[in-house]
């Protein structure tokens, strides 16, 4: 198997970082073969690994691999995932932690995941505080039949409903959880091609001139006692003072594993 590592990262040493390429070989081979990187270290028997040139051929387009085969790992679950989800990213996980750190898992809350994607936080939340009512909407149907596929997968029950939250207003919770969009359009300059060529522009960008619109337009509503945002690195102090102005209390900027601002929480005054 070493000798079709060594093709892999060949034919994509061109298109990725040498680093990168090397992950993407084991994964690869993981994904088709079952054969594992200890394995391969130990010099497993060559194998055929079907469709390669295929997979190649996406990767050097830069889509993303999780994409090519159709599903991701995250927070010890296994997630579907296509073109019409985000892939669920290591902050968004931490958002999960904080969340579930920072409240009695053991008390039966109401929880509202709002533009949920892949259903990764309310499922996430879910398998973590059992007790938790927890519901994710999303105004893209293809995401919600996703979110409710991933559910099913991972043996969670949440409740899915379509909403556009620009113009619907949920029911109150205790808890309001949303990683909306947040990335302005002046800043596709600095992003991933596999990111900007393949994931879903409807989840990742908002307006230059508003890049606060989901943030506020949720902090209004006032549906929830407690609020968590995963934010935009460059506007977390303005997220915090739109929250404080609309008279949320304990409004706190956390910084994620990468010493980015990344996540605000804020609670409804007594």
């Amino acid at each position: 198997m070493k000798e079709i590592v060594s093709h892999i990262v060949s034919e994509l040493k061109d298109f990725y970082p040498i680093e990168e390429v090397q992950e993407l070989a084991y994964w690869i081979i993981e994904e088709t073969t079952g054969i594992t990187r200890t394995q391969i270290y130990m010099g497993h028997p060559k194998k055929t690994i079907p469709d390669l040139p295929n997979i190649l051929e996406q990767l050097q387009q830069h889509t993303p691999i999780q994409y090519i085969f159709g599903h991701t790992q995250w927070m010890g679950l296994d997630l579907c995932v296509d073109s019409s989800t985000l892939i669920p990213r290591p902050e968004t996980a931490e958002l999960v932690d904080w969340i579930t750190s920072s409240c009695d898992n053991k008390v039966p809350l109401q929880v509202l995941d709002i533009g949920t994607g892949s259903g990764c936080i309310a499922i996430a939340l879910k398998r973590k505080c059992p007790n938790w009512q927890v519901q994710g909407v999303d105004i893209s149907a293809e995401a919600l039949s996703i979110a409710k596929e991933n559910g099913e997968r991972n043996n969670v029950q949440v409740s899915w409903q379509q909403m556009d939250i620009l113009a619907e207003k949920p029911d109150l919770k205790d808890i309001i959880v949303s990683n909306p969009p947040y990335i302005c359009h002046k800043e596709k300059s600095l992003m991933d091609e596999r990111v900007l060529a393949h994931e879903p522009h409807t989840a990742l960008f908002v307006p230059d001139s508003d890049p606060l619109l989901f943030y506020r337009h949720i902090a209004s509503m006032k549906s929830a006692k407690s609020l968590y945002f995963e934010i935009n690195e460059a506007y977390g102090d303005e997220v915090c003072a739109m929250m404080k102005t609309l008279g949320y209390s304990d409004v706190t900027l956390k910084y994620d594993m990468y010493g980015k601002p990344r996540m605000v929480f804020g609670r409804i005054k007594a």
